[in-house]
């Protein structure tokens, strides 16, 4: 898989969301709004991490990651596995993942990360273009 570009860490966002949630000014309702879709996909392509939910501290939370891009055809605005992903890294154009952290239990979700990956050229034929410089 090739390194992930335009890569955004959304740490601080979550760390004052949770903030915002421990002083009250969200509720845990609010907070705790996973649907039912992302619930199934953190069960069918989620990746287990050792990090225990910051709410309910019951279970460990899932990574989910979602791909969207326009020469993904209808795979776009789906989750899918690190296998998967790394099979559309080699075969399609520039994608973006969002990779989505949730709690089965108590539902908690919040979007930790995004990164760009595929082919960074206008072809869209899944291989980037080296760059020589000529002699």
């Amino acid at each position: 898989m090739r390194t992930p570009r335009q890569v955004v860490d959304y740490a601080l966002q979550r760390r004052a969301h949770l903030a915002d949630v421990a002083a009250g000014r969200t509720s845990t309702a609010d907070a705790c709004d996973a649907g039912a879709y992302l619930l199934q996909a953190a069960a069918y392509h989620g990746l287990g991490t050792t990090t225990p939910c910051p709410l309910c501290r019951r279970d460990d939370l899932v990574n989910v990651s979602w791909v969207f891009g326009d020469r993904l055809g209808p795979v776009s605005g789906s989750a899918r596995s690190a296998d998967e992903i790394a099979r559309l890294d080699d075969a399609a154009g520039e994608f973006t993942v969002h990779v989505v952290e949730v709690c089965r239990t108590c539902r908690w979700n919040h979007l930790v990360q995004s990164y760009v990956l595929g082919a960074d050229d206008a072809s869209g034929s899944g291989r980037r273009r080296r760059r020589t410089a000529s002699p």
